[in-house]
């Protein structure tokens, strides 16, 4: 087993060194609608991307596949499907939806012209799941760990791994048969909460993909062009070796790793509320 990362950037200089390193998924984001009150109070970064960059992407995408991420269904959708699919990609994405209806919707508008992800972000598609899930025309899916913990108030967003929320949706993805992703990911014994526990989980609840995340290379920080390529080798290098360490381990291993995952994220949780009262 290999997870397919996956990594947002419109910059195509960027984009050819995720591919050059094994990047399996270089990611446009164009969804803006409603993000901004969202996510406002928030460290989290607002991507200002446009139609224009998945053009860009989709000249320098050789053996990586181009992923854009659209709008939530909107008035505007066909026009936004339609003009994506022009520009090249491979796959498209919708976010936020919480329908069996939408999800038909986003289905029927691209046609079968592109692969399809749907990404669970909000509570009311997890308690709709199993009606979306009879939606054809969608080939994958993906759980948006960030918008997912504020649907449901939480504190952080990996308390929807230490309480077994992410358990529950993943049995429904694989009894689908369809392949799923979560979250985010950061470089290989660093992060919050540490990136080891978290692809411990994904091997545990049968993932096939993660998103590298801003604390894996974050490219607003760096400047130096050569330093992200040094980024990406020795990390993507470190995530591969930890992955084969992985697949070698036993039960016990992984469930050891999910109480450690439990104690860091009441360790966070604990942190982060403390500072709210500060």
């Amino acid at each position: 087993m290999s997870l397919k990362l996956l990594y947002i950037t419109n910059r195509p200089d960027i984009a050819q060194i995720a591919q050059k390193y094994g990047v399996d998924r270089v990611f446009v984001d164009l969804e803006i609608n409603g993000k901004l009150e969202r996510q406002k109070n928030l460290d989290t970064v607002i991507s200002l991307h446009s139609l224009n960059d998945v053009a860009k992407l989709r000249d320098v995408l050789t053996t990586s596949e181009l992923l854009t991420r659209i709008n939530p269904i909107f008035d505007g959708s066909q026009v936004e499907i339609d003009a994506v699919l022009a520009a090249g990609t491979d796959l498209i994405m919708l976010p936020m939806f919480k329908t069996k209806a939408e999800v038909e919707t986003f289905s029927n508008l691209v046609a079968g012209r592109a692969r399809t992800i749907c990404l669970i972000e909000t509570k009311e598609a997890v308690e709709n799941l199993d009606e979306i899930l009879t939606v054809r025309g969608i080939d994958e899916y993906y759980i948006g760990l960030n918008d997912l913990h504020l649907s449901y108030g939480l504190t952080f967003m990996f308390e929807l791994l230490a309480n077994g929320d992410v358990d529950r949706i993943c049995a429904k993805l694989r009894a689908s048969g369809k392949p799923y992703g979560f979250g985010g990911i950061a470089r290989i014994n660093q992060g919050l909460l540490l990136a080891n526990y978290i692809l411990s989980e994904h091997y545990r609840l049968g993932s096939s993909s993660v998103i590298l995340a801003r604390a894996f290379c974050n490219c607003l920080e760096i400047q130096d062009i050569l330093e992200i390529e040094r980024v990406f080798e020795n990390e993507v290098r470190k995530f591969r070796q930890y992955e084969w360490f992985l697949s070698r381990r036993d039960s016990a291993f992984f469930e050891d790793s999910r109480e450690l995952l439990r104690a860091g994220v009441d360790e966070v949780k604990r942190a982060l509320e403390l500072k709210k009262k500060i």
